[in-house]
């Protein structure tokens, strides 16, 4: 292990899968002690046992980050236990598919309450932290639908676009207390979450295909970014929305063979 976050305390959502968990094996493999959240303690607590047996440090809180205060007193406990906190990855949402002329209003609003209510709790918190010991950064995670419009998905693409716009005013708010806030902005990734999507060969090539660099990420390269943007290599770079996508937000059109 190499050790460019020794000593410092992060905090993860949704880090029992995906880019939450790879996130946080990334930041235990770089000296950190990371706390991971979700709602079931199952998952968490297989991320966690990984990385103490990897030789890293790593606790859980079982928390619905779609609960204020439970969410809040997950993270309040976190510092209160470790003496500070250093970084927050607010990486948790919730999404519905579903035609904007047949979406029901709960459905609408289900796509809100993880996350943007939950991203903006999260960093609440933290910059209140943040901001009595003197510094942190934050890193929220959106989505490429959040830049682009995407059919069937018009609830979790607003939701994702309120986080980036979110974000520019917390990075503009925390600059001078020296806390930073930036975001990363996914593509098509290897998760859990869009097994669906990715569920059989012929919905993976045609995917593929929409991809310049002709693949989908791994969850690890998503846990690089947000390692880059949350560590003092980025010390000057708050308020900026990191692509990891493989080009697809650089490519105006598909060419196919």
């Amino acid at each position: 292990m190499s050790a460019r976050m020794q000593n410092k305390v992060c905090f993860v959502t949704g880090g029992g899968s995906g880019i939450g968990a790879a996130t946080a094996h990334k930041f235990a493999a770089e000296g950190a002690m990371v706390v991971i959240c979700g709602r079931s303690e199952e998952p968490l607590q297989g991320v966690v046992e990984q990385i103490t047996h990897a030789g890293g440090k790593a606790a859980y809180r079982v928390a619905d980050v779609s609960n204020e205060q439970a969410f809040v007193a997950a993270i309040e406990s976190t510092a209160a236990e470790y003496g500070r906190l250093d970084v927050m990855v607010n990486n948790a949402m919730a999404y519905t598919w579903g035609a904007v002329d047949q979406m029901s209003t709960a459905d609408w609003h289900a796509n809100f309450s993880t996350t943007v209510d939950g991203t903006f709790w999260g960093t609440r918190t933290a910059m209140q932290l943040m901001k009595k010991q003197g510094g942190g950064s934050i890193v929220n995670i959106a989505s490429i639908c959040g830049v682009f419009g995407t059919a069937w998905m018009t609830g979790y693409s607003a939701a994702k676009a309120a986080v980036i716009n979110f974000s520019r005013a917390v990075a503009s708010e925390g600059a001078s207390v020296g806390v930073r806030c930036n975001v990363v902005v996914p593509g098509v990734v290897a998760t859990p979450a869009t097994a669906g999507m990715l569920g059989d060969d012929k919905s993976r090539v045609n995917t593929e295909k929409l991809i310049p660099m002709g693949r989908v990420g791994q969850a690890d390269e998503l846990a690089n970014a947000v390692f880059f943007l949350a560590s003092d290599e980025a010390s000057y770079i708050t308020g900026a929305s990191l692509a990891v996508d493989g080009g697809r937000s650089s490519d105006l059109y598909t060419v196919f063979e």
